[in-house]
């Protein structure tokens, strides 16, 4: 009985725990028109390496498709962008981008989302692949949380720490 409380206790977040609170996260609702982004990037050892904004413009077509197009700016002066397609499925979205070597499965319950995915990402004079385990908390209406674990050969590399909130309410 003792170790399954132990191994209990190590488990991580389940969707589940999620279903009863509030605000209720919608993604076609948050995700939609103008939002704007700021965030962090930690290493290894939990140290600030970057910080960044973003500009996102979120839509859905009649099928429900979403598309979110970010548009990242680096302190080091470095940008990016990636345009994420949200594909409805029985799960929830299926969720590509072209920097994303193995699709997520976007599923949520309550206030969270919780999506798991492999991001190629530049790295020396190549890339690198890294796991991503995303988890967003909608703490009002118009601001949610996204914490985000960047993992390789299932190590913790690097988090990733960023606040979204619309711009204008729809």
């Amino acid at each position: 009985m003792g170790v399954v409380l132990v191994l209990a206790g190590c488990a991580g977040s389940s969707l589940d725990d999620y279903q009863d609170r509030s605000p209720t996260l919608v993604p076609e609702q948050f995700f939609s028109g103008e939002l704007s982004a700021q965030g962090i990037v930690k290493d290894i050892s939990g140290e600030v390496i970057r910080t960044f904004d973003a500009d996102i413009v979120a839509s859905w077509n009649d099928q429900g498709v979403g598309t979110l197009r970010e548009q990242f700016r680096f302190d080091d002066g470095e940008t990016q962008s990636r345009m994420w397609t949200l594909t409805p499925n029985e799960d929830g979205y299926r969720a590509t981008a072209g920097d994303v070597v193995e699709a997520g499965q976007m599923r949520w319950q309550g206030n969270a989302i919780h999506m798991n995915y492999v991001l190629r990402l530049a790295y020396g004079d190549g890339t690198l692949d890294v796991r991503m385990d995303d988890w967003m908390y909608l703490v009002t209406p118009d601001t949610l949380i996204n914490q985000t674990t960047m993992s390789k050969w299932g190590i913790e590399v690097g988090e990733l720490v960023l606040v979204i909130q619309k711009r204008n309410k729809q």
